[in-house]
């Protein structure tokens, strides 16, 4: 705790001093709230059906949608119909609602549409996992295996498995909980988790310091702190790849990175980390003129017409909300999770 209150303090400024009283009942909130659904006082509700939560302590892009996608591909192979559920951030549904690979993303979403479009798996969005879930086996009875997407701190729904991912870019911040930091939760909250996917994170130094200190949640029973007895979560390593554009108008017309590499560019990216696609442009070799939006920017003709006569470069999950209107000159860079086979192994096991 004391190394908690060091690291918000030394980084402080009037004001982050100002919010971190709110920080502090944020997090009495977010302990209580725990507590009140380990003792039962709030309900949650198990699916006739394995579900592995993949989710994350703070806010902001961390990898999981690729990490989401790897993993119904990887349940896929195994044999097993995987199906996913999620919030389904950024669009405007009130309602559960199925989503489709042709599905607009303004309702749903774009994250649930690249998903539903990368996975062909049965995918529903809602902002209560649990009729989510259950509309979706009621529609898909075929599904044995559900994966959750960014719901990690959803206690109302069940799980068999959590895995929290991490990413580098930020880690996690200036260890504060919202709104004077970007946690949603305790750092310690990653003692609890079976699985820690680090998108090229490792978990030590200060950082590191966070996880030897008692928590206030526990796996199948938060509330109950952890002990010397308790098992550290393994750390997975993953690594994002790619190896071509497609056009956004047209997605059976691929490109390499050679081909823009004397091109007039301008990328444009819509996502909780865009500084994660710049540094992936910059990777590859390619010059550009960056343009960041806001996260789940909802984009429009308009966005794009400044830079008619550049090239433009854009996630793919931006993309999924540009298609109806994207001209010849927009491409997408689509990624590839890469992960040990050993956690697929540690989720088996624990199904």
């Amino acid at each position: 705790m004391a190394n908690w209150l060091q690291k918000q303090w030394a980084s402080a400024t009037l004001w982050h001093i100002l919010l971190i009283p709110l920080s502090w009942v944020f997090g009495a909130m977010v302990y209580i709230r725990a507590k009140l659904y380990k003792t039962g006082w709030l309900t949650s509700t198990r699916l006739p059906v394995p579900v592995i939560v993949v989710g994350n302590i703070n806010v902001g892009g961390t990898g999981k949608t690729p990490f989401v996608i790897w993993l119904a591909e990887q349940f896929r192979q195994q044999g097993y119909s995987p199906a996913i559920i999620s919030r389904g951030y950024g669009g405007s549904t009130k309602q559960v609602a199925e989503v489709f690979a042709n599905s607009n993303p303004a309702e749903v979403g774009d994250e649930p549409v690249l998903i539903a479009k990368r996975t062909n798996c049965p995918m529903f969005v809602g902002a209560n996992r649990v009729a989510a879930g259950l509309a979706l086996l009621q529609a898909h009875p075929q599904c044995n295996v559900i994966i959750s997407d960014d719901g990690l701190q959803h206690y109302r729904l069940q799980r068999d498995v959590e895995i929290a991912v991490i990413a580098s870019e930020h880690s996690f911040g200036n260890g504060a909980l919202l709104p004077a930091g970007s946690l949603r939760e305790p750092i310690t909250r990653l003692n609890t988790v079976d699985a820690i996917v680090s998108n090229g994170l490792l978990i030590n130094g200060a950082e590191g310091s966070y996880l030897n200190t008692p928590s206030p949640f526990k796996r199948k029973g938060w509330g109950e702190g952890t002990s010397q007895n308790t098992p550290r979560p393994q750390i997975f390593p993953m690594q994002l790849t790619t190896s071509h554009f497609y056009n956004v108008a047209n997605p059976q017309i691929t490109s390499t990175t050679q081909a823009f590499s004397r091109q007039n560019i301008v990328a444009i990216a819509g996502i909780g980390n865009p500084e994660r696609f710049f540094n992936q442009l910059t990777a590859l070799g390619l010059q550009f003129e960056p343009q960041a939006f806001a996260d789940h920017h909802a984009f429009t003709a308009q966005d794009l017409a400044p830079y008619a006569h550049k090239t433009i470069l854009m996630t793919e999950k931006d993309a999924v909300k540009c298609r109806a209107f994207a001209t010849a000159n927009a491409w997408a860079l689509p990624v590839n999770a890469v992960v040990s086979h050993d956690l697929l192994l540690t989720i088996l096991s624990k199904i």
